[in-house]
């Protein structure tokens, strides 16, 4: 099997706590990833490490055949709520042409083309109308939809969302999940951050089990088992809870 991304004996602490310690992650390359675990259990620092944001104490991770630079432009984020300053003064849609900058020469600024595709991704996730409202004036859910624009734009083969759909309605997250199916469907590797055991057999082809340390890795069936839950949560759980 082919991987887009591995880490090898990652740890990272911040301070002398650690967050990941020494974890073997292997996600293939193509179909949907869920990082699944309780609460502090260093999903969202896993995703720090891999793109590179966050300083680790030993281990490495690659992309792809190759040991990653770190940043590239093979790689969309879309990062949790909280990260955001929404008091910053910009439109939507040049929050999302900010997607583009990677693809652009140095000193060149966004044209035609790059609003025109700014504008296509807002328009997949039903935002289009919004191109000109400033960022703070919008929900919850539609800032996480201008988020995953912004990422659609930077034309990625690897998208790495934390908690995309924390704090938005049903509507909303199952219309981001049939976005982010048809971005699998057509060639993408996509890594989330997720909480809802609930959905994870609906959602995720592959599924990385993690508290601190790794539980488990691999497909959906093999990994998200009620003994690995339990291993991960310390608490028994029926992973049969979603509906078809």
């Amino acid at each position: 099997m082919d991987f887009a991304i591995q880490t090898r004996q990652l740890t990272v602490a911040y301070g002398a706590e650690p967050a990941l310690w020494s974890v073997d992650v292997d996600i293939p390359l193509l179909g949907m990833t869920g990082i699944i675990g309780p609460n502090g259990a260093g999903k969202s620092t896993l995703l720090k490490a891999i793109l590179g944001t966050v300083p680790t104490l030993s281990g490495r991770v690659e992309l792809g055949a190759g040991d990653s630079s770190h940043g590239s432009s093979e790689i969309g984020y879309v990062p949790q709520r909280t990260g955001v300053d929404w008091d910053f003064p910009t439109s939507v849609l040049d929050l999302v042409m900010m997607g583009t900058y990677g693809r652009l020469k140095w000193f060149q600024r966004p044209g035609k083309n790059e609003r025109a595709a700014s504008m296509e991704a807002l328009r997949q996730v039903q935002m289009d109308e919004f191109a000109n409202r400033q960022i703070g004036e919008l929900s919850v859910g539609q800032q996480k939809r201008v988020f995953i624009a912004r990422a659609f734009v930077q034309q990625a083969s690897i998208y790495l969302m934390d908690e995309p759909f924390a704090g938005v309605d049903a509507k909303t997250e199952k219309m981001l999940v049939e976005i982010l199916h048809r971005l699998r469907d057509q060639g993408n590797t996509i890594v989330m951050v997720h909480h809802d055991l609930t959905t994870v057999t609906r959602y995720f082809d592959h599924v990385v089990l993690l508290n601190r340390t790794l539980v488990a890795c691999g497909s959906t069936s093999e990994v998200f088992t009620s003994e690995n839950i339990e291993r991960a949560y310390g608490v028994p759980c029926k992973p049969t809870l979603d509906s078809p």
